[in-house]
């Protein structure tokens, strides 16, 4: 079982999309389903949203 965390921006908020370690994600609306997601391609995710968020 993965532990799931969502973003320190959500507060308290059920609207979320929340990350699971090795996982994928999820809405945190439909906590039984996942999209699966490889290391490497949220390691890209994340390189590319610091990249946008930098400029």
């Amino acid at each position: 079982m993965s532990v799931w965390r969502k973003s320190s921006y959500s507060a308290n908020s059920s609207d979320c999309v929340e990350v699971g370690r090795g996982v994928g994600v999820r809405d945190s609306k439909a906590p039984a389903t996942h999209l699966p997601v490889s290391g490497e391609a949220w390691a890209a995710f994340l390189r590319d949203v610091t990249r946008v968020t930098r400029r």
